[in-house]
């Protein structure tokens, strides 16, 4: 559940190309409203559909303020501002597929973990890295640049905890996606 309404975020690039304006304003929106519904989902207060989305998508232990959809908002706000098209698009597919999928890869094939984040898998990094090759050289047409914009995608992944890849993430790939499309 978590992941699919993490991969929502991928309809965030075809309609910034649309309306750039209208997508900063829906993230803004729908990240305040959130936050609003989540506050009150703490305090007592049921909001009907998000209240309950939000208990079904929260990790095992989750007790608090479930943080994830704010720090997608964010992270997809940041790739917008911060970056131009693709740099922006790619940024925004690495956070809805390469982190999906280093999840979704990770938890399946439970096996040999990341040495720097124990909470990490190989097959979910490696899973991160086949998405985001795969989403840059779709959108780009250039493998160099999609294997540096991957490898950058699953360093940064692998290395980030819990939500806080939903900053890093869509952040970092834009700035690797800048810097090698100046270098190659």
């Amino acid at each position: 559940m978590r992941k699919a309404i993490h991969l929502l975020v991928a309809l965030v690039p075809p309609l910034a190309t649309v309306d750039l304006q209208l997508t900063m304003g829906l993230l803004m929106a729908g990240t305040l409203f959130y936050t609003a519904a989540e506050a009150m989902r703490l305090a007592g207060i049921r909001v009907a559909v998000v209240s309950g989305l939000t208990v079904a998508a929260a990790r095992p232990g989750d007790t608090g303020f479930v943080l994830g959809p704010v720090t997608l908002g964010l992270g997809a706000m940041l790739a917008l501002l911060l970056y131009p098209l693709p740099a922006s698009a790619i940024a925004i597919y690495a956070l809805a597929f390469g982190d999906a999928a280093a999840s979704v890869v990770g938890m399946a094939c439970a096996g040999r973990r990341m040495p720097l984040n124990r909470n990490k898998t190989v097959a979910g990094s490696l899973a991160c890295f086949a998405a985001v090759f795969l989403v840059t050289v779709t959108l780009t047409a250039d493998a160099r640049l999609s294997a540096a914009v991957a490898a950058a995608a699953m360093a940064i992944e692998a290395l980030s905890g819990r939500d806080l890849d939903n900053l890093l993430l869509p952040v970092g790939v834009g700035m690797v996606v800048q810097a090698a499309r100046m270098l190659l």
